[in-house]
This record gives structure tokens, C-alpha cells and sequence, in this order.
């Protein structure tokens, strides 16, 4: 989830992400009907994840067709439970399932490429009244698999959820992905992180967001500084505020009924 997969943006996003570094490519596109999946709507998944390992962990058989009430899945990620915030998140679910991804993460054959929806399928429940009563998604292979592989999940603060802007989220999961487990941190250029976003903002205005969440610390649980190099680019650096935290076992795999443990 650290790669360019989703749009950072509030606003509609039909512009496609192409995204290349060593044997790994990524292309996202979307359809001019709903715009692309966007960080947000990746909470979605956060919690498809969570629901995943911990029925898993608690013996339960686990599938890529899962089945909830909006107010679980709102309640969840942190959000209102008023109409408007159940037309949101069916208009997210139409996202997830409209915006392709074609990538060649994870698979076996070099110059291969996967390509998939974030939601194979979704639909709405609804009583003989015509009033919802659940939603039913199938996930795609891709993902499922993911989430099935310890060495893929992390987790995640429950104030990650209340992060409100696209790039803190998105470097939220890169620093979590490189920082967590270091405990010395980690570095990344601006120009890397700017092309590694997938951000559609010039360097210029990406490298004014990015010093001004420095400035704020506004990621949860880890330290972030800006050093400035006389003959190359200006470098991000972090670490965790508690490396403790996330080196002891315990801490890497949480209770299952926290919310928000997995990503």
C-alpha cells in the first residue's frame, strides 16, 4: 500500500498513475464516471484486512467474499453514519471497483503484469421496504492473498484515521512500511518520495506539503526532520517516536479486536 495506487486528492482524479522503479511497474487507471479510488477509500480495505486476520487468527475459515452493515465499516474508519455518510461510502465502493490496477508486484514471471479491480464485485441488501440492510464485496485475488501474508500486514495507529490530507496518509504508510521496524529510521529524497506519490502536484507545491507536516509532526507515533543538503536535494527523515513499540513481538501482532490493527 506504499506504491502510487491511489489518487491523494479530494477532488475527482481521471489522470492515470504510471509508476516505474527498478522491475517494478504500476499503472492505475480510472473511469471519468466515478474518478479514481482515492486514499480514503482504501479505508475500505484497511478494514476488509482487519476482518480477514482476525478471523483468521481466530481459527475461522476466511474469504474473498465478506459481508457487512454500512455502520460497521463506517463506524470502522471513523466516519459519520448520517445518509450522506452511507451515499459516500457507496460512491467510494464504486471506485474500488472501477479503478483498475496493472502492476508487477508479486508476481513470478519478469515483465508480468496482474491486473485487477480493488473490488471484484460489490452490491446492496436492502428489506422488502427497499431499505439497506447490508452490503455484500468480493475481493480480488491480488489483495486477498496479500493480506494473507504476514510479512505483507502492518500494523496501523487508530489516529491514522484521523489524518485528514491525502500525502500525510500516504507517507503515514510509507514511514510505517521503512521506519517502523528501524531503529535508527529511515531517508527518503523529496524527488523520490514525489515520484513514488504519485502525486500530480509539481515538486515545487508536493515539497511545501511536505515541510509543512514536518513542521506539524503530524504523523502518529514517529519523529520527522528535514535535512537540507548544500549539493543535492532536501531529505526526509524519520523514525519511530518509541522504537520499543514496534519491535517487540507482541506489538507486531496487536489483540484482533482493536480497530484499525491491520493494514
Amino acid at each position: 500500500m506504499a506504491y502510487p495506487f491511489f489518487s491523494l486528492a479530494k477532488s475527482r482524479r481521471t489522470a492515470p498513475i504510471d509508476f516505474k522503479a527498478g522491475g517494478i511497474t504500476i499503472r492505475v487507471e480510472a473511469v471519468p464516471d466515478h474518478g479514481m479510488a482515492t486514499i480514503w477509500d482504501a479505508d475500505i480495505l484497511i478494514w476488509a484486512a482487519s476482518q480477514i486476520v482476525n478471523a483468521r487468527d481466530a481459527g475461522l475459515r476466511t474469504s474473498r467474499l465478506m459481508a457487512a452493515t454500512p455502520y460497521e465499516i463506517l463506524t470502522f474508519t471513523g466516519r459519520g453514519v448520517s445518509s450522506r455518510d452511507y451515499q459516500r461510502l457507496k460512491s467510494a465502493l464504486d471506485r474500488l471497483q472501477s479503478t483498475t490496477v496493472a502492476t508487477s508486484i508479486r508476481q513470478p514471471a519478469e515483465g508480468r503484469r496482474h491486473r485487477f479491480s480493488w473490488l471484484n464485485e460489490w452490491q446492496e441488501r436492502t428489506d422488502r421496504g427497499g431499505r439497506p440492510v447490508g452490503i455484500e464485496l468480493i475481493l480480488p485475488d491480488w489483495f486477498y492473498r496479500a493480506i494473507l501474508d504476514d510479512a505483507l500486514v502492518l500494523t496501523i495507529d487508530r489516529a491514522y484515521f484521523d489524518l485528514t490530507g491525502g500525502l500525510e496518509r500516504w507517507l503515514y504508510r510509507i514511514v510505517r512500511k521503512h521506519g517502523g521496524r528501524q531503529p535508527f529510521g529511515w531517508r527518503f529524497d523529496f524527488a523520490h518520495l514525489h515520484k513514488k506519490s504519485g502525486s500530480l502536484s509539481p515538486l515545487k507545491h508536493f515539497a511545501y506539503d511536505l515541510r509543512d507536516i514536518v513542521r506539524r509532526q503530524a504523523l502518529p507515533g514517529y519523529s520527522l526532520d528535514i535535512e537540507q543538503q548544500i549539493d543535492g536535494p532536501d531529505v526526509l527523515t524519520f523514525a519511530a517516536a518509541n522504537p520499543t513499540v514496534f519491535t517487540s513481538p507482541r506489538a507486531t501482532r496487536p489483540p484482533s479486536t482493536r480497530r484499525g490493527d491491520k493494514l
